[in-house]
């Protein structure tokens, strides 16, 4: 995957996770994809463990409005976006993004050791905080170092089956809050708990299992370095400059059209919360939506993924977001029926499913392969601070106008923006 600094044969030393011929052949998926995927799954029991209970627990006991619940809800979507450009950029620079997403991971673990002590709005949104710093710390070089390990033609399905150990995290840790509070109805402390027993496993996993070298540069032999001296280096440095530029323009415009859909992606909170004034269950249920998001992206994310490589990433990436028009759709006009909630749980889930691994997929084919790390970054960055923006925005709406009121609006514009990227996207596709 490597780009070659020479038209010449030069023998890169270090190919710890270009992706083999066995695995390009038989399309198998990398060692270090399975890894990474296994850190995420222990990872997201921690955290949608926590998560799963947070929207509840903040409206009714602790008592927030809407319009704080909002910013809460805000930090949680978006101030991973502060670090995450910064952290693609030393993860490039130094040529490890392993040891850059250790870090990212060990922030978190010590988020769930201070949520313990956490108690009101403040604590609660500075450990919130300090949690998505990490996540926003980790996410791009983990994604580098899968796009590193695959081969091009096949990211749609590296991505998919790691989003799918991930999710399988996310669906266990909403059962492991519901089944606590089932059997201890303040049990709060025992799932905080339980989350940073999980949240440290991940850590170890990690730090044991991924070589350092993961994502690394190669390191050309001497011989190789010194075919490339003289007038030789400057001309094959040449069609990577062009290449690059040629580019360039693609990843702006796929920013600035994830960044508006961004905009109209409320937190999944949000959507729950408004299914719960229908009145369709009850609320010690909530949990258990959670899952049921989690298990349609779950069966999903690996057949969505190849329809990705297949179909096109951008158009799956941009058409994605129509089921999540949907499921607002569903939140705004249910009668609280349990057919109504099922239906948007389904159709949010379908949205994860072809977005959530497929930008990371579509970025990381925009840029050169020297930046491909921020990048990633740069675009996850705009997803995140404009969902900030939305959640933040959407609790001002919901407190204006009500929940339902508010879920059509948003509904109605996202349903107009999906066409509108498709058109500014629609030469964006890069060859594979």
């Amino acid at each position: 995957m490597y780009l070659s600094l020479s038209d010449r044969p030069a023998a890169p030393t270090i190919h710890d996770t270009a992706p083999s011929a066995d695995t390009a052949k038989h399309g198998r998926v990398a060692r270090v994809v399975v890894t990474l995927g296994i850190v995420s799954l222990l990872t997201d029991i921690a955290s949608e463990s926590v998560n799963a209970i947070l929207p509840l627990y903040l409206t009714t006991v602790v008592g927030l409005s809407p319009v704080a619940f909002g910013f809460v809800d805000g930090l949680y979507q978006g101030v991973s976006a502060l670090v995450r450009i910064a952290a693609g950029w030393a993860a490039d620079r130094t040529g490890r993004p392993q040891p850059v997403a250790l870090a990212g991971y060990g922030l978190s673990l010590v988020a769930r050791v201070l949520l313990l002590g956490a108690h009101g709005f403040g604590s609660v949104s500075a450990v919130v905080s300090v949690d998505r710093i990490g996540k926003g710390i980790r996410t791009a070089p983990r994604d580098a170092m899968i796009a590193a390990s695959s081969p091009p033609a096949r990211l749609g399905r590296a991505f998919g089956v790691h989003r799918a150990l991930d999710t399988v995290g996310a669906t266990l840790g909403p059962l492991v809050a519901f089944a606590i509070l089932w059997q201890i109805p303040d049990g709060f402390h025992t799932i905080l708990v339980l989350s940073l027993g999980f949240a440290l496993l991940g850590v170890t996993v990690l730090a044991l299992f991924v070589p350092i070298t993961t994502g690394s540069r190669p390191k050309l032999s001497r011989g190789a370095r010194g075919r490339q001296g003289g007038t030789s280096e400057g001309a094959d440095r040449l069609p990577t400059r062009r290449r690059g530029t040629s580019k360039s323009a693609g990843f702006r415009r796929l920013v600035v059209v994830v960044g508006v859909l961004g905009l109209l992606t409320v937190g999944d909170g949000f959507i729950y919360l408004t299914l719960l004034d229908t009145g369709g269950f009850a609320a010690r249920w909530f949990p258990v939506l959670y899952v049921g998001t989690n298990l349609a992206y779950l069966s999903l994310a690996i057949p969505l993924g190849r329809l990705a490589d297949r179909f096109g990433r951008t158009r799956v990436l941009l058409l994605g977001h129509l089921p999540l028009a949907g499921a607002y759709l569903c939140a705004a006009t249910g009668s609280g029926t349990l057919a109504i909630t099922v239906i948007a749980l389904l159709l949010l889930g379908v949205f994860y499913a072809a977005t959530d691994g497929v930008l990371p997929a579509v970025a990381g084919r925009l840029v050169p392969q020297e930046a491909r790390t921020t990048g990633i970054a740069t675009a996850q960055s705009a997803v995140a601070i404009a969902r900030l923006l939305a959640s933040t925005g959407f609790g001002v709406l919901w407190y204006a106008i009500g929940p339902r009121s508010a879920m059509l609006a948003v509904c109605v514009a996202l349903l107009a923006a999906v066409p509108a990227g498709v058109l500014a996207l629609r030469r964006t596709e890069p060859a594979a």
